[in-house]
């Protein structure tokens, strides 16, 4: 994430990961016995499946994302405009990346990713509810008003770790983060902290993952309304997760939001039984990739009520999938739609616009940070304002962040999409 893109990422140069094959897995909703700790609503017994009816349509992209604003700086030198914050002169942050949105308590909070020097990562929040004009952030201060970071005791937040998502449960703040950064692993574990405050202290938890979650995106589901879970009733995250960075395929995980503070809890997605309904299995090593595409790191995923339609963004660098890439689903498990391109940095007006292109290829802009004259811009980790889509039943239009590395910025994105039959 921040701090973490080199030149040999915007050339696409990746290894590619492979899937890890399950062990054992259940026939029904468990793979292992429940664990000694049991919370009322998970049920000790296999839920009655029921097959969900796929809905007679698909997901066509009616309008390519582009940009809205840059959320961060003083200064967009492509509109050659001030930004709506002002993050430099306000908060001492000039640069940053990344921008994860959730709700929290009424507001839209968005945790930022490294500040380049030194690696913080800031947390801000907004009130406001209509992304077309931009976004006004707060930025939460220190007591010399410059940005308060993100800080997780006993748990490194240096270079290439980042809080990477929040939820809110039952008034509480909780974030999930990447840490065990190292120069063989870029981010080599995870982990939940929850906040008392709003934000401005945290206090860690336990451990998620160093498998197939260290970066994740977490959607807040009626366990009743979706059938098939191992809940049958009350809040449930559905938490989406690849491993091992930007060379991952992705996975999927459910808990009861009410013991989220407790990890034995989580289940793990471990495929499909015979009639096509998902099996579930304590064990993280039984955990099923999604579909089968090891190019994926940063990732968000969303349901669409306007739509219908569970909706994952994520960034991949392999030659016939450079850009931002799409798929969706009308369940979480699946399946899911072969993956489409919703930005691309050449075709989508990025390069040469709002991301900047090495001299030394072509003298198209001069939007670069200084001194990052010959070093390529690239476009990572789109996050999605969930709760912000607007649309009706036959399309929606989609916001979220994206970073660009050179110049090393968030900007704010939008994209149309329309259910065809």
């Amino acid at each position: 994430m921040s701090m973490k893109r080199t030149l040999v990422l915007l050339l696409g140069v990746f290894l590619l990961g492979c899937a890890q094959p399950p062990s054992t897995m259940s026939s029904t909703s468990t793979a292992s016995p429940v664990p000694s700790v049991t919370p009322t609503n998970i049920s000790t017994e296999a839920p009655q499946p029921t097959a969900t009816p796929l809905k007679p349509s698909r997901v066509v992209i009616s309008s390519q994302a582009e940009k809205i604003s840059q959320l961060v700086g003083d200064y967009d030198a492509e509109r050659e405009t001030p930004t709506n914050t002002l993050t430099g002169e306000r908060y001492n942050l000039p640069r940053t990346d990344l921008g994860v949105p959730f709700e929290h308590n009424g507001r839209t909070y968005i945790l930022f990713g490294d500040a380049w020097n030194p690696p913080d990562d800031p947390i801000a929040f907004t009130d406001d509810t209509n992304p077309e004009d931009g976004l006004d952030l707060t930025f939460l201060q220190n007591s010399t008003g410059a940005y308060l970071p993100v800080e997780i005791p006993g748990v490194g937040l240096g270079a290439f770790e980042v809080p990477m998502e929040g939820v809110s449960v039952a008034g509480k703040m909780y974030v999930y983060a990447t840490t065990d950064h190292s120069a063989s692993t870029m981010m080599g574990r995870s982990v939940v902290a929850r906040s008392d405050d709003d934000g401005y202290s945290f206090s860690y938890l336990y451990d998620l993952s160093t498998q197939h979650f260290i970066n994740v995106s977490v959607v807040e589901v009626d366990a009743a309304e979706l059938e098939n879970l191992p809940a049958q009733d009350g809040a449930g995250l559905m938490i989406f997760g690849s491993g091992d960075y930007r060379r991952s395929d992705v996975h999927l995980a459910f808990q009861p939001a009410a013991v989220i503070e407790a990890p034995e809890t989580i289940q793990y997605f471990a495929g499909l039984d015979a009639a096509d309904l998902p099996m579930w299995s304590m064990q993280e090593a039984d955990a099923q990739a999604l579909f089968n595409q090891p190019c994926v790191g940063e990732l968000s995923v969303s349901y669409n009520e306007f739509i219908g339609k569970w909706i994952m963004l994520y960034n991949c660098a392999s030659n016939a999938l450079r850009g931002i890439n799409l798929r969706t689903a009308d369940d979480p498990w699946g399946p899911w739609t072969d993956a489409e391109i919703i930005f691309h940095p050449w075709d989508d007006e990025g390069y040469c616009h709002f991301i900047h292109v090495s001299h030394d290829f072509d003298d198209c802009d001069n939007i670069q940070d200084a001194g990052r004259e010959n070093e390529w811009g690239g476009e990572y980790g789109p996050y999605q304002f969930e709760h912000l889509a607007v649309g009706d039943d036959t399309s929606t239009t989609i916001y979220f962040t994206m970073s660009t590395w050179n110049p090393y910025t968030v900007v704010l994105m939008k994209a149309t999409l329309q259910l065809v039959p």
